[in-house]
Parts: structure tokens; C-alpha cells; sequence
């Protein structure tokens, strides 16, 4: 009589899921790059599967397009390190224009506001201390946290190794967890996982055109240098996420000081990377990716939310693909209809 009761399923539904929530966050440094492994391995399985059907062998089809990949990402962290060069070459003007509107601000602070020039200095330099000691904590977490990361990522490569290598017997494992009736469904529902991923990053090269074609329209219309170059590489750079935005905005932020020597063209581009990064979170990542998985736009935006709670800003990215992926299953599964109508579109 218990398990027909309406609110004892209801009551173990949710401790079932705050428990599968606590697992994921704390088992995150596990989980996060195997599932980055195991969406690696959906790109790379169409490749493999080519390769091996035309003789190649598993273990180098495998190592192939591992290879592909990693140079694919060697050329990101290239155009990262261009980027850095760029704005360290540019320093030292930089620089004296910063030393310059400091001793602007001093001035007006003492011309119009009454200020002595002994308070102000103080001013100076409470306010360098407090930025000094608040950078320098921020780029101590920052570090701490790229080692980490560094770490987990270093292991994704072997483990999409071992999940293409092992693919036969992965699939085998998790159909054995269902009943025969089940089991064709299942290597369905494995089936379309791959095409389903597929959409995603169909729909990822969307969000990063629009992105990168807004950013140079907006840097257009400002008269920034090289707009279509900055803008295209600041989309493309939000791949890293909040670090890759600020990385990739030093430079036409610089460049606009430059070339203008005013601060309104500097704030200009940020207020431009802001709007379209609005968009982007808001409306242009939603749409492009939850009509290329099937998701709603309001479980995408919860989908959203919830990955950033468990996983941070990777998990913003890599539960939407979960959530595709789970449409798939609860449409094939008994009794999980309204799941299936919540996730899906109408």
C-alpha cells in the first residue's frame, strides 16, 4: 500500500535526487572529466568507427583522433598565448596612461572637492593596498584552482581512451542494468545519445557565430581596430569560462585606449562584451542549443542553473547534453512520461 501512496513516491523521488545531487558535487573532481571523456569519445566514435572499418586497428584509430583533437586545442592555447603577448607589449603605454588618469583624478578630487593633497595620497594609497592585497588573493585562488583543473583535464585524453577502447563493453554494462524487454531500447536511447551530442556542438558553433558576428558589429560601430578579428576571438575564447572573457577582452580594451586616449572607448567595449555576453546566457545559448537537443527552452535555463550550482561554469556546460540525453531515456522508460513532456519540446 506504501509504494501506491501518491506522497511516499513523491518523498523518495526527491530524497532520490538531493542524494544524486550530493553525490555529483562532491564527487565532481571524478566526475567532470569523465563525462568531458565521454562526450569526447561521442565526437570521436563516428571517426574511430570509420578508421577501424577500413582496416586500421582500434588502439591507433583511437590514438589518431586523440591526436586531431589535442592539436586542435594546442592552437586555442596558442592564440591565448598571442593574446598575452600582445597586451605585454603594449604595457608600458598602458601604463603611463593609467599613471596619467590617476594623477587626473587627484587633481580633480583636490580642485573640486576640497580635498588636501596628503588625503588624497593617502586615499591613493589605501585604495592600491586594498586592490593589491584583493588581486593578489584572487590570483592566488585562480591558480590554485588552474592547477587543479590542469590535473583533471590532463587526465580526459586516457580516459576517452579507455571509454572508446572499451566501448562494446561499457554499452554491454549499462544494458545489463535494464530488463531484457529493455535492452533494444537501450542501445536506441545509446544510439541517439551520440547523434544528440552532436547537436550540441552543432549548436555551440551557433552560439559562438552570432556571438563572435555581434561582438564585431558592436566594436564596428565604436571604430575599434581589428573589430572582426577581436570579436570573433573573444566568442570563441568564452569556451573558458569568466576567465576566457576577461583574457580575450584585455586586448581590444587596450587597443581602444590607444587609439582614442579616452576611458569611454575602453568602457564602450566592456559595455558591448557585457550586452552580448547577456544575450548569449539569456537568450542566443538557450535557443541554439535546446532546439538542436529537443529541450524546452525553460528546462534548458533550469538545466542551466543547476549545473552551475553542482559544477560551476562547467557544469552550465555539460548538464544541458545530460538533459538531452535524459529526454531520450525517460521517453523510453515506463512510467516516465512527464519527465519526458517537461524536458521536451511541445
Amino acid at each position: 500500500m506504501m509504494n501506491s501512496n501518491p506522497l511516499d513516491r513523491a518523498f523518495k523521488t526527491l530524497m532520490v535526487i538531493v542524494l544524486g545531487g550530493v553525490v555529483l558535487y562532491v564527487g565532481k573532481p571524478l566526475f567532470i572529466p569523465l563525462a568531458f571523456a565521454f562526450f569526447i569519445s561521442f565526437i570521436l566514435y563516428p571517426i574511430c568507427k570509420m578508421m577501424e572499418s577500413k582496416g586500421v586497428s582500434k588502439a591507433l584509430s583511437i590514438s589518431l583522433s586523440l591526436s586531431l583533437l589535442l592539436m586542435l586545442g594546442a592552437s586555442l592555447v596558442y592564440m591565448l598565448y598571442l593574446q598575452f603577448e600582445g597586451f605585454a607589449a603594449d604595457w608600458p603605454v598602458l601604463s603611463i596612461k593609467l599613471t596619467e588618469l590617476i594623477q587626473s583624478l587627484k587633481s580633480y578630487a583636490i580642485s573640486n572637492w576640497g580635498l588636501r593633497p596628503h588625503e588624497v595620497d593617502q586615499w591613493t594609497i589605501d585604495i592600491g593596498h586594498t586592490v593589491a592585497t584583493r588581486m593578489f588573493s584572487f590570483v592566488e585562488a585562480a591558480s590554485i584552482s588552474f592547477f587543479i583543473n590542469v590535473v583533471m583535464f590532463v587526465l580526459i585524453p586516457f580516459y576517452a581512451f579507455l571509454i572508446l577502447y572499451h566501448r562494446r563493453m561499457l554499452v554491454d554494462l549499462l544494458i545489463g542494468f535494464f530488463a531484457k524487454e529493455q535492452a533494444s531500447r537501450m542501445r536506441e536511447v545509446v544510439e541517439l545519445a551520440v547523434s544528440t551530442y552532436y547537436g550540441f556542438i552543432k549548436g555551440m558553433l551557433v552560439v559562438y557565430f552570432a556571438v563572435g558576428v555581434l561582438n564585431s558589429i558592436g566594436l564596428l560601430l565604436l571604430g575599434i581596430p581589428h573589430a572582426i578579428l577581436f570579436g570573433f576571438l573573444t566568442a570563441f575564447m568564452t569556451f573558458v569560462p569568466y576567465i576566457g572573457i576577461i583574457i580575450a577582452s584585455l586586448l581590444p580594451i587596450s587597443y581602444a585606449w590607444i587609439t582614442y586616449d579616452s576611458a569611454l572607448y575602453p568602457l564602450g567595449v566592456v559595455a558591448i562584451f557585457a550586452f552580448v555576453q547577456y544575450l548569449e546566457a539569456n537568450l542566443i545559448f538557450p535557443w541554439a542549443v535546446s532546439q538542436r537537443l529537443k529541450l524546452n527552452t525553460l528546462a534548458t535555463l533550469m538545466v542551466i542553473v543547476i549545473g552551475g550550482i553542482l559544477w560551476g561554469a562547467v557544469g552550465m556546460i555539460l548538464f544541458v547534453p545530460f538533459a538531452a540525453i535524459l529526454r531520450l531515456v525517460a521517453e523510453r522508460i515506463e512510467g516516465w512520461d512527464g519527465l519526458a513532456r517537461f524536458l521536451g519540446q511541445e
